[in-house]
């Protein structure tokens, strides 16, 4: 097999790689992370990864894509906004009550860099993470002053250049409520997690049209820059129909990569861990590497090139 080339900017296809070959060039460089960074983004990026309907791969695509973009090199912060703690667990990140949490953050009590930890799966990777006191967050914000804004002011430029991150993961809840508007009012993108499903679009309109309104009213600089099309069963026509009709709807918002179902990337939050640690050769893991490799070179200074994963 010929080795991986000089030229980052080479693609398999051009060097003759067989798909056996090239799968075993990306699980090597997910496992050598280090002659492989991703560039950083021109200016720091805020994405709030968000979907109120449940079960389509939200919290599993924020933890993975970010420590799949710390691992090579780029500084992340996932913030936990569901009381859940679902992303908290995968990053292995303590999250019992009375541990400073984002519901500190939002009340006022710790700041944000008080509130974050390192992950144990890579010194770039850090987390704000949720307690079960974040439950009754939402009812107790109807009562203070710029409720919709709490999640902003935590997230100030001082803050993040203490922490010196170059991406921040908002991690919403299923749902659009109070949190999910401050993630939005707190960011500059949405990423919007699509599964490869029969319901994938119910409720869609619903999330687009609350995305407007927060444009509109409180934060004129949210885009929705970057939709991911997960679950993907390629055995079943029904997901290429999604597939394409996402496609066609979207355009180049949706990223080029597909992630697929997979039992490992199911697996891994049960041992506190991303698939990228669980298990960095499986098709989940380098589905995330390359999905991460996509949003890097989307945010990266125009002329730099991020190398093939």
């Amino acid at each position: 097999m010929t080795p991986p080339p000089s030229d980052p900017t080479s693609t398999s296809s051009e060097l003759g790689w067989t798909p056996i070959a090239e799968e075993a060039v990306r699980a090597a460089r997910i496992l050598h992370p280090k002659a492989n960074q991703l560039p950083r983004p021109d200016h720091r990026r805020v994405l709030t990864v968000a979907n109120q309907k449940g079960g389509v791969g939200k919290t599993t695509s924020t933890v993975n894509l970010a420590a799949a973009l710390a691992v090579h090199g780029l500084k992340t912060l996932v913030i936990d906004l569901d009381p859940q703690g679902n992303a908290s667990t995968a990053l292995n990140i303590e999250h019992r009550s009375g541990t400073p949490s984002i519901y500190e953050v939002l009340i006022g009590e710790v700041t944000l860099a008080e509130a974050s930890a390192v992950s144990e799966q890579s010194p770039n990777l850090f987390c704000v993470p949720a307690t079960i006191d974040l439950a009754g967050a939402e009812i107790e914000l109807v009562s203070m002053t710029s409720r919709e804004h709490r999640l902003k002011e935590a997230l100030s430029t001082e803050i993040l250049d203490e922490i010196g991150v170059d991406y921040v993961f908002i991690d919403c809840p299923p749902s659009l409520g109070l949190l999910t508007v401050n993630a939005m009012v707190a960011a500059q993108e949405v990423l919007i997690p699509i599964q490869c499903e029969y319901y994938a679009l119910e409720g869609l309109g619903q999330l687009l049209s609350n995305i407007e309104l927060v444009q509109a009213h409180l934060n004129r600089e949210l885009t929705v820059s970057t939709i991911l099309l997960t679950m993907y069963d390629g055995r079943t026509k029904l997901a290429d129909q999604v597939t394409q009709e996402v496609r066609n709807h979207f355009g180049d918002t949706v990223l080029t990569t597909v992630i697929p179902r997979s039992v490992k990337v199911s697996e891994a939050p049960g041992y506190g861990q991303t698939v990228l640690a669980y298990d960095p050769g499986s098709r989940g893991a380098m589905s995330y590497m390359d999905a991460a490799k996509e949003i890097a070179v989307r945010g990266a200074t125009d002329g730099q090139k991020g190398g093939e994963l």
